[in-house]
């Protein structure tokens, strides 16, 4: 089983990026909850969007959670405030150089601890 990484690229209407934000609040919450979250975190993009990036323990975790209730508060909770859906890429790690460098961490895995 090998984990997932995403990212979905936000584009909020323009002035309301914060009403974005704010909305994405229970969403956020509920799948922090959901088994195989590993991380699911947004971050202010240069470009003014708003880019979220997950990793999953599994795909069969990432397939779950988009076909889940939290996605769909998530999508509810936004409608209005994006201008286009979400730009999504899925990915698999290609672990390169160091184990603690080579991919995204998460730190209840074992083998990546804080140096």
């Amino acid at each position: 089983m090998s984990a997932v990484v995403v990212t979905a690229v936000f584009h909020p209407v323009i002035d309301r990026r914060d009403e974005l934000i704010a909305a994405m609040r229970a969403g956020i919450a509920a799948t922090h909850e959901e088994p195989g979250c590993l991380v699911y975190a947004i971050h202010d993009a240069e470009d003014g969007t708003v880019t979220m990036i997950e990793k999953w323990a599994s795909r069969a975790d990432l397939d779950a959670h988009a076909h889940g209730a939290a996605i769909a508060t998530l999508q509810a909770d936004i409608a209005g405030l994006v201008t286009q859906p979400a730009v999504v890429t899925i990915m698999v790690p290609i672990p390169l150089g160091q184990v603690s460098r080579g991919a995204l961490p998460h730190l209840d895995e074992p083998s990546i601890a804080p140096e």
